[in-house]
């Protein structure tokens, strides 16, 4: 096996309350919303 293959194998796998954010819509829709305010905050202290 090479190392690839080894690092993919030991992976860990998600804890329950990751997989319920993952699947969580409005828990999706807030995250979207906070890193685009994020990134229009950025963008805009580089356009003055």
């Amino acid at each position: 096996m090479d190392t690839v293959t080894e690092s993919i194998a030991s992976a860990p796998l998600p804890t329950e309350k990751t997989l319920r954010r993952r699947t969580n819509l409005p828990y999706q829709v807030l995250r979207f919303l906070a890193i685009n305010i994020k990134m229009i905050k950025i963008i805009a202290r580089g356009h003055h």
